[in-house]
């Protein structure tokens, strides 16, 4: 999966987050989860996780796998070149302090989805550089996910995605609430985790993101 497709998938990226499980919130399950999120539109899904066990983190990227082929979602590991890789998934995203980008590809090989974090106009054209198909560029917001994470004001986000002729995708506290600031930045998209995960009901959550994005972002969706 590369260009058009590629770009069209990055409408509603969601990055999981098992955080939220079980506290009087719809999902029990991460797999029941991202099945939600799925149905309420999400066009990718990125699985993260920080705590698991290398096993543990094996055992739910397979089963994620399972529920995104069956809806034709691609399925992109967080940080883990070598889950990855053994799990057979679309691709990996990588941040500025994780496995070089010519490593991760010599590992996954030319077909699979390489997404690298920048907070620069240097960062993002040295990952375009590098093999890069996509940039996830913040954060945008303020976010608790990732607290060590400096924000990338609106102007450097417009200045990356002008730079650069691969898809990038806003990250960082985004929701549906914000989402209309970033109108007109030249994103593909925007990467949300709270604002999907975090909600009772996450499939009519992740339904009125998508509806947002598309109004928001209509450059991609019919490319």
């Amino acid at each position: 999966m590369k260009s058009v497709e590629l770009k069209t998938s990055l409408l509603l990226y969601a990055v999981t987050d098992r955080a939220w499980l079980g506290k009087n919130f719809c999902c029990e399950t991460l797999s029941d989860a991202v099945f939600q999120a799925i149905e309420g539109g999400a066009t990718l899904i990125q699985l993260r996780e920080k705590e698991l066990s290398e096993k543990e983190f094996l055992d739910e990227a397979f089963s994620i796998k399972e529920i995104c082929a069956s809806k034709k979602i691609p399925l992109i590991i967080n940080d883990n070149v070598k889950i990855a890789k053994e799990t057979d998934v679309c691709g990996v995203h990588i941040g500025q302090s994780d496995m070089e980008l010519k490593e991760a590809r010599k590992i996954l090989g030319a077909d699979k989805i390489i997404g690298v974090s920048c907070q620069t106009v240097e960062q993002a054209l040295q990952a375009e550089k590098n093999g890069a198909d996509y940039l996830g560029v913040g954060a945008v917001f303020s976010t608790s996910t990732k607290t060590d994470a400096d924000n990338v004001p609106l102007s450097t986000l417009k200045e990356i995605c002008s730079s650069v002729k691969i898809p990038v995708v806003a990250i960082g506290g985004i929701s549906l609430q914000n989402m209309s600031q970033l109108k007109g930045s030249g994103i593909a998209g925007v990467s949300v985790i709270s604002a999907i995960f975090a909600q009772q009901d996450i499939r009519s959550s992740t339904k009125e993101l998508k509806s947002s994005a598309e109004k928001l972002f209509p450059s991609f969706i019919d490319c």
